[in-house]
């Protein structure tokens, strides 16, 4: 009888071949499915050394560079999983989710380590902040993304940037920004999805909502209670010229004006909220309760003199009351969208930060002990690779 783990070895060999030939040199091609091996077998860390110790005891020098010395570009690895998450889950069905997760590390010296707010910890800690991209269908999440964020301190010190091997291309860029800019590798790549989501973090971001519009994308994002909008009904009164000569003003003023979004949900009145119902959980029906209006962000051109922004596009405010606090989200789904469509959307959001903690539990995505840039985005890249297989795995035997 066949032990059963040469099964799923077998399974892992046939689902490597797409990305060997991404790896290019044949060295890299020989350590890949071993440092994977390494990763889905059971342990406690999934660092270096004990990946050594479970699967290849006389290569740590090997292992060792492949995954933290040497500099593979991640990219073309990163292009053949894209093509294996869509299949996975691609679809118009399927959300892109932009979030950020942090891995708590000692000392000073890892690559990006900075005292920042750290999620794994809820408070500010010494961590790294990785900017991920999720593709999920159906609750399914699979990762396409994580790139370092370097603060400004990081990105302006030249010496601890050698030293770390950052590549001269990489400089200071806000999360927002490099959330954009791997939308745009995952359009290269042709990946399939209806919307995009993310927290405040990023919505909170007038530059990060108009990005996502400007290429012609749908989202739903969390903003901040303090976030500013006009009601939809806002109209631009032109300006009236001016009597003694001079300039005319080229912008009108608002007709009514802007408030944060906590007040404009408050002014709706207790009969705006609604309770719905988003899907099935294993314990039965999720619901909660939602108010939702149509406004305009205060986001567009400033205004002069008041130093005020003008209204943006219109979109959809939603208020989600929970115990203990209100949540506040915009959308620009089209205006005939239910409460519950967007409500799902909103919710959809879940299945990313649980696949950030499966994937430290099961794979040790927090684990790399090394402090190049090269080196843990190798490893991030091997994190996600794995997942996807265990993702295959599983939605194989529930189909079969």
């Amino acid at each position: 009888m066949r032990d059963p783990g040469e099964k799923w070895q077998r399974e892992l060999e046939r689902w490597c071949v797409p990305y060997l030939d991404a790896f290019e040199h044949k060295v890299r091609r020989r350590w890949a499915p071993v440092y994977l091996r390494g990763l889905l077998l059971p342990g406690d860390r999934k660092s270096i050394e004990p990946i050594v110790e479970r699967v290849a005891p006389a290569e740590k020098e090997q292992i060792h560079h492949f995954v933290a010395t040497s500099k593979w570009d991640t990219q073309p690895i990163e292009a053949v999983h894209a093509d294996r998450c869509n299949e996975l889950v691609g679809g118009e069905d399927a959300h892109l989710i932009i979030d950020d997760t942090a891995l708590p590390k000692k000392g000073a010296h890892s690559i990006g380590v900075a005292h920042q707010y750290c999620g794994a910890l809820g408070k500010q800690a010494n961590c790294q902040c990785l900017v991920s991209l999720t593709l999920a269908r159906d609750e399914i999440p699979v990762p396409l993304a994580f790139r370092l964020y370097l603060n400004e301190a990081w990105a302006s010190d030249n010496e601890r940037r050698a030293k770390a091997g950052v590549p001269e291309v990489i400089s200071f860029r806000p999360k927002w920004q490099i959330a954009l800019d791997e939308i745009d590798r995952v359009l290269e790549n042709e990946v399939q999805f209806g919307d995009v989501l993310a927290d405040a973090g990023y919505g909170s971001c007038g530059e990060f909502r108009a990005g996502l519009s400007k290429r012609k994308l749908l989202w739903t994002v969390g903003v901040l209670s303090t976030q500013t909008a006009y009601p939809a009904s806002v109209r631009i009164v032109p300006p009236k010229p001016k009597r003694h000569g001079g300039r005319p003003p080229t912008r009108g003023t608002p007709s009514e004006s802007s408030r944060s979004v906590a007040k404009l949900i408050e002014e709706l009145g207790p009969r705006a909220v609604r309770k719905v119902t988003w899907r099935n959980g294993s314990k039965g029906p999720l619901s909660g309760r939602f108010a939702m209006v149509r406004v305009r962000p205060a986001d567009g051109p400033r205004m002069p003199v008041t130093n005020h922004h003008l209204p943006g596009e219109e979109v959809w405010l939603i208020a989600e009351f929970r115990s203990e606090e209100t949540k506040y989200y915009l959308s620009n789904l089209p205006a005939s969208a239910s409460l519950k469509k967007v409500v799902s959307a909103i919710k959809a959001r879940w299945s990313c930060e649980q696949m950030h903690q499966q994937m430290k539990e099961e794979l040790g995505l927090d684990h790399f002990e090394g402090r190049s840039w090269h080196g843990l985005h190798h490893h991030a890249v091997l994190c996600m690779i794995a997942f996807a297989f265990l993702q295959h795995v599983r939605l194989r035997s529930k189909h079969s």
